[in-house]
């Protein structure tokens, strides 16, 4: 069966922003080899002006985020609701709900609608009080007006299930490990070989990019701190600001060539992953299949991806006597091909798009019954 698949609720692809279109370029290419035929919504500031992308159709929509701030996502999202409304689409997937369930009354009938369910929006600390508030109703609107929904963590999916009654689908993001690695790529960031500490996040306060900087700094290390991020919006203006004066601290601003990220990743001394709100995380899974050493936030979701094979910190105190604490060289190994193993026999996007598909299917024919 040949599904006609539309994909809604991202800046659009291929990525140039976070982690939902990171993971909808690898999605959407995923399901047109397998011979779906796939859309994918766009927003009209995107940097790929063309109507296919590798066989996805791109629909661009006039999106007012850049003139009006976040009140323009909303009207974004309407706008792809909209005209979805006039299409045949056997499926709608929307790819979280911030700004897209308040829509929900008008949601295409004629579609199935799939939700991504994102990772508990209304933690995030750079939201005030009403925002939150809202974000929880927002999370219950789209429960209400999604036929089926995806959890992209086990404790996400425990979350929704026993928060709504729902049974939702646990399917998590992928990577691909590079065989094309060359420390030549380095020497744009000016640094070398096993000499550079690597972060690869959204400016954004629950990255906790704060507090491992401070433990950076307070450990006296002499070896470069590589920030991979916008600094753009007032957050990332704010840490810029901050360690201005630190000369081993580098921020480099976004970068989306994922040859150059896997090449950063395989080649630093150590990885920090500081998300502390969401499921499993695009660019953790990254660093996994580029053969990361790696310190992450302590929380449910990133011990549930990297188990024990990683550094956990909680602190600036922890970020500090983790880079004061060598590890040995066997347990590095050890680490390295556990977590590789990870991404070859689960999160690879070739099976992360076997279990969409699958469970695409099983939704269209079950609503068909």
């Amino acid at each position: 069966m040949k599904l006609k698949i539309a994909i809604a609720g991202t800046r659009g692809i291929p990525n140039h922003y976070g982690g939902y279109e990171q993971a909808v370029t690898f999605l959407s290419e995923g399901l047109v080899k397998k011979g779906h035929a796939v859309t994918v919504y766009n927003s009209h500031n995107h940097p790929y002006k063309e109507k296919i992308w590798k066989g996805v159709e791109i629909i661009h929509c006039y999106d007012p985020e850049k003139k009006i701030g976040t009140a323009g996502q909303f009207l974004y999202d309407l706008n792809c609701i909209r005209h979805a409304r006039k299409q045949a689409y056997d499926i709608l997937l929307f790819m979280g709900y911030t700004s897209s369930s308040a829509w929900g009354r008008i949601f295409p009938k004629q579609s199935l609608i799939i939700s991504n369910m994102d990772g508990l929006e209304w933690k995030r600390s750079k939201y005030s009080k009403p925002v939150r508030i809202f974000l929880k109703y927002a999370e219950k609107l789209a429960v209400r007006f999604s036929h089926f929904h995806i959890a992209d963590s086990v404790a996400i999916k425990k979350y929704l299930d026993e928060k709504y009654g729902i049974t939702s689908q646990f399917i998590p993001y992928g990577a691909t490990i590079s065989s094309a690695l060359s420390a030549d790529h380095l020497k744009e960031f000016n640094t070398r070989q096993g000499e550079y500490y690597l972060l690869v996040a959204r400016m954004e306060p629950e990255n906790n990019i704060e507090m491992i900087l401070d433990g950076y700094i307070a450990s006296g290390s002499v070896d470069k701190f590589l920030v991979i991020g916008n600094t753009g919006n007032s957050y990332g203006q704010k840490l810029v600001q901050k360690y201005i004066r630190n000369d081993t601290i580098h921020f480099a601003g976004a970068l989306f060539d994922q040859h150059k990220l896997d090449n950063l990743r395989a080649f630093c001394k150590l990885y920090f992953h500081g998300h502390s709100v969401g499921g499993t995380n695009p660019s953790l899974l990254e660093a996994m299949a580029a053969g990361c050493i790696i310190a992450a936030h302590k929380n449910e979701f990133n011990e549930a991806v990297l188990g024990s094979e990683a550094r956990y910190f909680s602190t600036p105190g922890d970020v500090s006597r983790i880079i004061l604490t060598e590890t040995p060289a066997e347990i590095k190994t050890q680490w390295m091909k556990a977590q590789k193993n990870k991404i070859k026999e689960f999160y690879n996007w070739e099976h992360i798009t076997d279990l969409y598909e699958t469970f695409l299917l099983q939704c269209y024919t079950e609503q068909q019954a």
